[in-house]
């Protein structure tokens, strides 16, 4: 501890400044509460990377269905009862559907990664984990219902002052 006026060195619990002869600025108590605060939000924090990991792995999941069934739609794997729009005349735009779908494949990993990357950085309550956290969040609000929800409430648990004061105190 120093000396507020002249900034000579203190010893622990000295009253005055031995050189100026000015009272020693009393000790700044914790802030009461401040751990309970701190320990309450570390579980929201990794609450919501385990789901970011469980999005990720849904998202992941659902998303090599649903562009397969897609693949195979456009190719006409399906049998001849769903060989697509174009089963009975010229195929117009080939290049479009395969491009199209290679742009999903592309988005989806790309999203899914994002996610998983959003869930670990989280967990570790690493800065970045929050900064990918909000992107993720960003490119969920349109995901409805689950992942609006989980993005609503990662904006809501990790934007503000607050929130991120206490995110900052965690890492």
């Amino acid at each position: 501890m120093y000396c507020s006026g002249c900034g000579h060195a203190l010893a622990s619990g000295q009253g005055f400044c031995p050189q100026c002869c000015r009272p020693a600025a009393p000790a700044v108590p914790p802030v009461p509460g401040l751990q309970i605060q701190l320990d309450s939000y570390a579980g929201k924090v990794r609450v919501l990377g385990i789901f970011w990991f469980a999005w990720a792995a849904l998202s992941l999941a659902f998303g090599v269905i649903g562009l397969s069934f897609a693949n195979a739609f456009m190719m006409g794997h399906l049998g001849p009862w769903m060989n697509g729009p174009w089963a009975h005349g010229p195929q117009p735009f080939l290049w479009f559907g395969p491009a199209l779908l290679h742009f999903a494949w592309i988005f989806l990993v790309i999203r899914s990664g994002l996610a998983l990357a959003a869930g670990w950085g989280l967990m570790e309550h690493a800065q970045w984990g929050r900064v990918a956290a909000i992107i993720a969040a960003v490119f969920s609000l349109l995901r409805f219902p689950f992942g609006t929800a989980l993005a609503i409430w990662t904006l809501v648990l990790l934007l503000g002052y607050r929130n991120s004061t206490l995110y900052d105190q965690l890492t």
